[in-house]
């Protein structure tokens, strides 16, 4: 394992209505992270696919590093058997914590919020401001309408083309671990601004 990639940040769901596939997928890579010494680190909560995600890395002899804004805390969302716990004030200061944190980042199934912090991380990355890898865990097809939406986005000018390297696909956990591993980082001179040279 990389030395680079010893924290990683899952973005996922929180909703428990969903398929047990999602649930399985969830659980698989937690203990995938465990196995790997992969510290894991995400929104510290107890419910749907981050709670059965914080469960199997802890199950499993992993770490979890969870991050989670004080209204969170006083909401009861939280999971706290973390083996650390950061409380922020705001939901941006959690997002900026984990994404500074992140060696790498993968993308399960998840909603709105989920969507947030990916399409986050993803411009971050376009801009410069995140050079690692971004893996979409594309369990069920789950992410196919969002990844033709980027490929609309660079059809029509939207994007450019060398964009589509800002993030990988990966059908399976075991693919998301090979990938992470395997990605170099970033190359800058793709950057939407890169320095001038003076």
């Amino acid at each position: 394992m990389k030395k680079r990639n010893k924290e990683v940040v899952v973005y996922c769901a929180s909703s428990s209505e969903i398929d047990p596939i999602y649930f399985e997928a969830a659980a698989q890579l937690g203990k995938m992270l465990a196995e790997n010494s992969i510290t894991c680190i995400n929104g510290a909560g107890k419910q749907g696919l981050m709670g059965a995600l914080n469960y199997a890395v802890l199950k499993y002899g992993g770490k979890v590093k969870g991050v989670i804004p004080k209204f969170m805390i006083d909401a009861g969302w939280g999971h706290d058997s973390l083996t650390e716990t950061i409380v922020t004030e705001t939901i941006h200061q959690r997002k900026a914590a984990m994404a500074h944190a992140a060696d790498a980042v993968i993308a399960l199934p998840g909603g709105v919020g989920t969507l947030e912090e990916l399409a986050e991380i993803i411009t971050w990355k376009q801009l410069g401001l995140y050079n690692n890898p971004i893996v979409l865990l594309n369990i069920n097809d789950y992410y196919q309408p969002l990844l033709s939406f980027f490929e609309k986005m660079i059809d029509e000018k939207f994007m450019r083309a060398d964009y589509s390297g800002l993030w990988s696909v990966a059908s399976t956990p075991g693919m998301a671990i090979n990938l992470i591993e395997k990605i170099p980082c970033w190359n800058p001179s793709f950057t939407k601004y890169k320095k001038k040279e003076l």
